[in-house]
């Protein structure tokens, strides 16, 4: 009889191992949509805001709301920032005074962050800086970094990846005099277009599935790619050049861009803003967060599709192995003529590794950094404005992570060792770390203290983020006596 109890125990054992597997497989199968996507809708291009000067301020007003979308299965309930979906471009000038109104009119508390900018962390719109349902909160700052492509999504602790998900998110595009002189495509949304990139996964009904499953620990990557809140979107191009601002918004998927008959294409800007030079690419890959500045040359009539491909870590739980096209550029028979890219472009800041003042490590793995889970009381350091630090950051893990640090740009030191290719020689606030990969990166603290209000640093896979892959730091000044515990409840909007 015991033998046939084992028998039965190990056929049962073996129809599990074969069902997993078989779920493994469902759910693992890569998404290739490559020359299959029908290109009928023109690509949505986000409004550029309104704004007023009151004060000696550029006002913006945002209001975060509830919606639909048309997505290709029906209505889709979504979010967005003054209309149904995404929200308007906010674009200012390097010296002015900003001031956002952030209106909440969504179910649940949220927030807004600006991810990139350089500003005092009791504005920088993170966890500590909620927007409770109803509230208003009004963060203001002066822009003193150089010009750049950087966005705005929610930060509330626990649901970033859920609230980016349904479609908070917008663009934040920062001019300096220098950048505008360089005579680079810049007429927005004909010439110069921003291109945001998310992937959703639809029920049946039209509905957004936010769940999940046990084989995604990246968090939810779908096989519908909206640019835009567009489906299946074609850019009519009138110009020479274009230049394409593209933000990778999804929330776990990392895209690896390239053109569909493998042409080059010319990278002038990074997360931070221009390089010193434009570097000609086949390819370029951006986690999660990540943003790049691309410049596209076509012919009278061509027509060419901006794909992702594999990413170089081929991570099967965030869509590593998919194919997908994004976006197809479409020429009109006559084109105007474009300025050709200028051989020089600006002079990037000096960060200098020998002015470090200590060395920070930072070892990423499952859903924790250096072991320990975000704490919104815990500070985890502190440094010293002025100060140079190097960070070293490891992925521990066999699946992939990026690291995003708040406030701060810094520079790339070295990859493995390596010294870093040229698409990240620019000034980078979020970057790629693939498996057991060490990156090291240098950055300067400026401008901003406080003994109360914490940036962040986490990974920026939105579910890693959200399951406790964060952590916090203040910047201080010298001989500041900075607490190890903030305070429970360090404020919200009213």
């Amino acid at each position: 009889m015991r033998w046939l109890l084992r028998l039965v125990a190990l056929a049962l054992l073996g129809a599990l191992g074969v069902a997993v597997f078989a779920a493994w497989a469902w759910f693992t199968v890569p998404v290739d949509t490559a020359g299959s996507v029908d290109f009928r809708r023109p690509l949505a291009v986000p409004p550029l805001v309104e704004s007023s000067v009151v004060g000696g301020e550029r006002v913006f007003d945002l209001r975060l709301q509830e919606g639909t979308s048309d997505f290709g299965r029906g209505s889709t309930p979504t979010w967005g920032v003054n209309g149904d979906y995404l929200g308007p471009t906010l674009r200012a000038h390097r010296g002015e005074r900003v001031r956002v109104r952030v209106h909440n009119d969504l179910p649940e508390d949220s927030s807004l962050h600006w991810h990139g900018m350089h500003l005092p962390a009791q504005m920088d719109g993170g966890p500590h800086q909620p927007v409770r349902t109803g509230a208003t909160w009004e963060p203001h700052w002066r822009i003193d970094q150089p010009a750049a492509t950087l966005w705005y999504h929610p930060h509330p602790h626990g649901a970033t990846a859920r609230h980016v998900y349904r479609g908070v998110a917008g663009m934040f595009i920062l001019d300096d005099p220098e950048s505008l002189r360089l005579g680079l495509p810049q007429e927005y949304g004909v010439d110069d277009v921003p291109v945001i990139l998310q992937d959703k996964q639809l029920d049946d009904d039209g509905s957004l599935d936010e769940d999940p499953s046990v084989f995604q620990s990246a968090g939810l990557t779908g096989d519908t790619v909206v640019v835009n809140g567009t489906v299946g979107p074609y850019l009519d191009v009138t110009t020479e050049l274009v230049r394409l601002r593209v933000v990778n918004a999804s929330n776990a998927r990392p895209y690896a861009l390239a053109l569909d008959d493998g042409s080059s294409f010319e990278m002038v800007a990074g997360d931070g803003g221009l390089l010193e030079a434009p570097v000609t690419l086949t390819r370029l890959q951006l986690s999660v967060g990540e943003r790049a500045e691309i410049v596209v040359a076509l012919e009278p009539g061509e027509r060419r599709v901006l794909r992702s491909g594999p990413s170089d870590t081929r991570d099967r739980m965030a869509g590593g192995i998919d194919r997908l096209d994004l976006l197809q550029l479409r020429a009109a028979d006559r084109l105007t003529p474009s300025r050709p890219l200028p051989r020089r472009l600006v002079t990037q800041p000096t960060l200098d590794e020998a002015d470090a003042t200590r060395t920070r490590t930072f070892e990423l793995s499952g859903f924790s950094i250096n072991g320990l889970s975000m704490d919104m009381g815990r500070v985890d350091h502190r440094s010293v404005v002025g100060d140079t630090e190097i960070w070293e950051v490891t992925n521990l893990d066999g699946g992939s992570h990026n690291f995003h640090v708040h406030d701060v740009q810094f520079r790339v030191l070295d990859v493995d060792g390596e010294p870093p290719p040229p698409e990240l020689s620019g000034r980078k606030d979020t970057i790629w770390v693939r498996p057991q990969e060490t990156v090291r990166i240098v950055l300067r603290f400026e401008d901003y203290t406080s003994t109360r209000w914490p940036y962040m640093f986490h990974c920026h896979t939105l579910r890693h983020e959200d399951l406790g892959m964060m952590g916090q730091f203040l910047v201080t000044e010298p001989g500041d006596t900075a607490p190890d515990r903030l305070p429970r409840s360090p404020g919200h909007a009213h």
